[in-house]
C-alpha cells in the first residue's frame, strides 16, 4: 500500500488558471512560471512576490509554493502555510490542496489529518483531480479507522478521469495486487504519456518485479523516456 506521506506529488507544477487573474497579475505569474520551468528559481521569486501584493488568491498560492519549494528563497514551509491559508480562505482550490499536504505531513503547520481530509474534499469539489487522488490514498490507508479499498479505487478512478497521472499509477498498483495485468498495463501506459521523470521512475519500480512481456515493454519505454528527459534537461537554455 502506498503511503499518503510519500505520495504528495504533481503531474506538473502549474497551478495558474488561464483567465481568472487580472492581466498584470497573470503576466507576473506567467513570467514567474517561465523562470521555474527553466530552472531560474531566483528570477522567479520576485514575480510571485509582486503578484501576491495584489491579494489575488492564485498569486498568494504561488508565493506559498515558492516558499514551500524554495524557489529563489530559503525554504520556509511555515511561511508557505500562511500564504496557503490566506488563499484557501479566499477559495483557491490549489491553495486548499497545498495546505492539506502540509497539514497531512505536519510540515510548517501542526499535523492535522482530519482538516487535511476536509481540505482535499473542498479542493476536489472545485475540480482538482489531484485532491481526488489524495482522498483515495487516505481511504486506502484507513482515514476512518479501517482501510477502504473500494472507496479508494472510486477516488482513484475519478482522479484518473480528471487527468491525474498518479491516480493511474495507484490504479495500476491495485490492479497488480489482484493480478490484473491488462488493467495495470493500460493505466501505466496512460501515466507514461505525461513523460515526467518521477512518473517514469514510479512506473519502472512498479513493473520491476514482474516478468510479463507487456509490463516489461512499458518499463523499457519508461527507461527510454527518462533518459530522453535527462538529455534534454542537460541542454543549455
Amino acid at each position: 500500500m502506498a503511503s499518503c506521506e510519500q505520495s504528495v506529488g504533481f503531474c506538473a507544477e502549474r497551478e495558474i488558471p488561464a483567465i481568472t487573474c487580472p492581466p498584470q497579475v497573470q503576466a507576473q505569474l506567467l513570467l514567474g512560471q517561465m523562470h521555474v520551468d527553466t530552472g531560474r528559481f531566483a528570477d522567479a521569486f520576485p514575480y510571485f512576490e509582486a503578484a501576491a501584493r495584489s491579494g489575488h488568491p492564485t498569486a498568494l498560492n504561488m508565493l506559498g509554493r515558492a516558499y514551500e519549494r524554495g524557489w529563489g528563497v530559503v525554504r520556509n514551509t511555515g511561511q508557505a502555510a500562511l500564504y496557503f491559508e490566506e488563499a484557501a480562505q479566499l477559495g483557491d482550490a490549489w491553495a486548499m490542496f497545498n495546505l492539506a499536504d502540509l497539514l497531512l505531513l505536519g510540515d510548517g503547520a501542526p499535523k492535522d489529518r482530519a482538516r487535511a481530509y476536509r481540505l482535499y474534499v473542498f479542493s476536489a469539489e472545485k475540480g482538482n483531480a489531484k485532491a481526488l487522488n489524495m482522498l483515495g490514498l487516505l481511504h486506502e490507508e484507513g482515514i476512518a479507522g479501517t482501510p477502504d479499498l473500494e472507496g479508494a479505487k472510486i477516488f482513484f478512478q475519478a482522479a484518473a478521469e480528471g487527468g491525474d497521472c498518479w491516480a493511474e499509477i495507484n490504479l495500476a498498483r491495485l490492479a497488480l495486487a489482484h493480478q490484473d495485468i491488462a488493467a495495470a498495463a493500460s493505466c501505466l501506459q496512460r501515466a507514461l504519456k505525461t513523460g515526467l521523470p518521477d512518473v517514469c521512475r514510479a512506473i519502472i519500480a512498479a513493473v520491476q518485479p514482474y516478468a510479463d512481456p507487456a509490463l516489461k515493454s512499458i518499463g523499457a519505454q519508461a527507461v527510454r523516456q527518462l533518459g530522453l528527459v535527462k538529455r534534454l534537461s542537460a541542454v543549455p537554455a
